[in-house]
């Protein structure tokens, strides 16, 4: 792969949709939507065939927690590889990881021999992958579309991601009603085919300002020195430590919970509602084809089913609305204050989908919490990586992972193992509002540092 060095400028560009302008970049969020696509689908379906086979919050939490310690390990060490050497390889490596994990779930299902310890063993062979991924996939895009498409770039790769979030509950929920989980799974794994294909050859070309770095991380004292040295640029610090409180106390650990929710939230009960409302197409549990007659007995478990994926779909249909509306007119440019009310009103939103009793209510407090999710999330990685000296600009990602993805691990605690103890509405609740408070303290030493004024 082929680099130049343009001078590149610090001007953002806000035309709307700027990184799509380029079509090697238009190619791979593409690519990266379909394989977030059949990451969602995999989730979706062991999640529920785990929750069927183990009815465990406790479990729930701890796939949590061994999805994400390979991001809380890994993430430094992923990123100094895709400062070394070709990214395209780093990230074929991960969906090939991708389609192994897939094929063992589809295995296990198919011999009806799945046990908690292979759920575990899976669950992190699925966050080497993303490990693998995410440091290499960010620096790939910023090698594409260079520094002034960058916060168009995150946010549309984030929103591509999200657009296969939102996919993945929608397709995931038809496989297990239509093909069932072990036809569903195996299917899965070619998914991930187009995006690892196309990136044997390219992109061709890449506009960075980006140089391999010379020395390999070998050893924990180049870890910790890395960690020093990033932890210097105040921005990439302050940014890394916000969106580590966020996945600390809550991050997605209330996915794997969203079953329990669903059950909780009367899912049945919201489905006669629905009977009631539709008369003609629905009536007491019973489906009426408008155009053959045909009627199809809708069972409670299968209403359960339905619901479950709206409910996964919902804070996906707001971090895709956030990437449509955001990127269309250029709003909310990368300040350092921004980012940190965004993760404010998002702490907020999750709380009250914690104490939420109603199920639309909750659909809609989802949907604002994506809408923030995507527009925080995507902001803070764009502020850490604009301010990240180009050569070690993989190391400094994957810092940021380190925050944004490796502490998930904790919140499979927070929220998972709260969750068994105290009920999950209750954990959840809990974690959002310390999360709120630590991230009010953390705006208060930013402010005092003059964190606030350098962007």
């Amino acid at each position: 792969m082929t680099t130049t060095d343009p001078q590149q400028p610090t001007t953002p560009d806000t035309r709307s949709y700027a990184a799509l302008r380029y079509p090697a970049s238009r190619m791979y969020l593409g690519g990266a939507a379909l394989a977030m696509m059949a990451d969602s689908i995999e989730h979706v379906i062991s999640y529920w065939i785990i929750f069927e086979k183990f009815q465990s919050p406790s479990l729930a939490g701890f796939a949590v927690i061994a999805h994400w310690v390979p991001f809380l390990v890994g993430s430094i060490w992923a990123g100094a590889l895709a400062d070394r050497f070709d990214p395209r390889r780093i990230i074929q490596a991960g969906m090939a990881c991708f389609m192994v994990v897939s094929l063992g779930w589809g295995i296990l299902f198919a011999t009806d021999s799945l046990e908690k310890w292979h759920a575990v063993i899976l669950l992190i062979l699925h966050g080497f992958a993303g490990v693998l991924w995410a440091p290499a996939g960010q620096v790939l895009i910023h090698d594409v579309v260079g520094g002034r498409q960058l916060q168009s770039a995150i946010r549309l790769l984030a929103t591509s991601r999200t657009l296969g979030l939102l996919l993945g509950p929608a397709v995931g929920g038809a496989l297990l009603l239509i093909v069932g989980p072990t036809i569903g799974i195996f299917l899965n794994v070619l998914i991930y085919v187009p995006l690892t294909l196309w990136l044997i050859n390219n992109p061709k070309k890449v506009n960075s300002d980006r140089t391999p770095a010379a020395a390999a991380m070998r050893s924990f004292r180049d870890l910790f020195d890395t960690i020093r040295q990033i932890s210097g640029i105040p921005v990439v610090f302050a940014m890394s430590v916000l969106a580590g409180l966020a996945a600390t106390f809550v991050g997605n650990a209330f996915e794997p919970q969203m079953p329990e929710f669903a059950r909780a939230l009367g899912i049945p009960e919201f489905g006669r509602y629905l009977v009631e409302m539709f008369p003609q197409s629905l009536s007491n549990g019973v489906m009426i084809d408008p155009v053959s007659g045909k009627m199809t007995v809708l069972s409670d478990a299968t209403i359960q089913a339905l619901f479950y994926s709206l409910l996964l779909a919902a804070n996906a249909v707001g971090a895709l609305t956030a990437g449509i509306v955001l990127e269309a007119r250029s709003m909310l440019p990368a300040k350092t204050r921004t980012s940190f009310i965004l993760g404010m009103l998002w702490a907020a939103a999750i709380f009250g989908f914690a104490v939420s009793p109603y199920y639309v209510l909750s659909f809609v407090l989802l949907v604002c919490a994506g809408f923030l999710d995507l527009s925080f999330n995507s902001m803070t990685r764009t502020l850490a990586q604009l301010n990240s000296p180009p050569e070690i600009r993989g190391r400094a990602i994957g810092v940021f992972n380190v925050g944004a993805l490796g502490c998930r691990t904790f919140s499979g605690f927070t929220v998972g193992f709260g969750g068994g103890m105290t009920g999950i509405h209750f954990s959840l609740a809990l974690s959002a509002g310390i999360m709120l408070l630590a991230m009010a303290a953390l705006f208060i030493w930013a402010k005092r540092r003059g964190v606030l004024k350098a962007t």
